[in-house]
């Protein structure tokens, strides 16, 4: 028979999520006192929760996923009050804000510099174009881009209670870029960080039945994300990189982060894919090529599609009308209103 160890039994219950949350009962420190003698294995569980199915819940996974190990004949877990204050976790109460929306799609990229704004800004403009009610929203709490790629400067109004978004190009418009000065850096903690997402997805007053809204979150894999993946049903995540290895590294971190907590893939698009020299029309592939076609295969996700590299894309941002307003029939816009077709083929009939 097959030595059980503590490792085998801790690899197994890093699996075990706790209901509600994106975090495991391992990394929540939950699971205490493990002992194993002779294929038999024992821990308790220190809960502070007053939901019974939660227990119920974590110790139905944990017996089905420990008794899969080879040589564990039964599994025996107590649910114990933490002592003192130092165990006394809660998690956080999950919402559910915008629930009118049909679809919200997070825009994210595990690395700055990739393009993922000007992606997010296109997209949303590209799925204007079919017709839809869109909004977008800039929640890069660190470098919010929106208010000069859209040519906004002045301050959305408010009545007091509700902010009501700007009106640009046939989309709404909120960003964060809005409510601060946009020569200071924020230098925020997590928690003032994840106060800021939950204000910002309560206090603006969108249209009524909007069919997609837009978020272009931060680059990496951080409060941000975690905060907007707790605070409203997210429908999927694009994920933009651009074709170097480097990139690409970050790009796998951030498929997997939302995979973590059960938040969808649209899909990856491949920015700055390719030069197109505007003479003799050859590509120059300048950053590698065909790099996130390939990472999407290896983790089982769509491949979107290509945006090349392109003054026209910069400089449209940079004068606040992006090229799928400036130029709509453009190789250049076209290529991202592609993009948000597949995206709207992939919505639910």
């Amino acid at each position: 028979m097959a030595q059980v160890t503590r490792k085998d039994v801790l690899e197994k219950l890093s699996n075990v999520k706790y209901p509600g949350y994106s975090r495991d009962i391992i990394s929540l420190g939950v699971v205490k006192s493990i002992k194993i003698s002779d294929g038999y294995v024992a821990f308790r569980l220190e809960l502070t929760t007053e939901n019974s199915t939660i227990p119920e819940k974590i110790i139905a996974e944990s017996r089905s996923i420990l008794l899969s190990i080879e040589g564990v004949k039964d599994v025996a877990i107590e649910i114990v009050k933490p002592k003192g204050k130092q165990h006394n976790f809660k998690p956080p109460e999950i919402k559910n804000y915008l629930p009118d929306v049909k679809c919200k799609i997070a825009v994210a990229s595990g690395k700055g510099g990739v393009g993922k704004s000007t992606v997010a800004v296109n997209l949303a403009l590209g799925l204007a174009r079919t017709g839809a009610k869109v909004g977008l929203y800039d929640v890069d709490i660190y470098g919010p881009s929106m208010p000069i790629m859209l040519g906004i400067e002045e301050p959305p109004f408010t009545d007091g209670e509700k902010v009501y978004p700007h009106e640009k190009y046939g989309i709404q418009l909120m960003s964060i870029g809005f409510l601060v000065d946009k020569s200071q850096a924020l230098i925020w903690r997590g928690p003032m960080v994840m106060k800021a997402v939950e204000q910002l997805l309560s206090d603006v007053a969108w249209e009524e039945d909007l069919d997609f809204l837009v978020f272009d979150l931060p680059p990496g894999t951080g409060d941000a994300h975690l905060s907007l993946s707790q605070l409203t049903n997210l429908s999927g995540a694009v994920i933009v990189t651009t074709p170097q290895t480097v990139a690409l590294a970050d790009a796998i971190k951030s498929v997997n982060m939302f995979k973590k907590v059960n938040v969808p893939i649209y899909g990856i698009v491949e920015n700055m894919s390719y030069f197109l020299c505007p003479h003799c029309q050859e590509k120059s592939y300048i950053f590698d090529h065909g790099g996130a076609e390939k990472a999407a295969k290896q983790m089982d996700v769509p491949f979107l599609g290509e945006i090349p590299i392109h003054t026209s894309i910069r400089e449209s941002c940079d004068k606040g009308i992006p090229i799928v307003s400036a130029n709509p029939e453009s190789p250049e816009a076209l290529s991202f209103v592609e993009i948000a077709k597949k995206i709207m083929a992939s919505q639910p009939k």
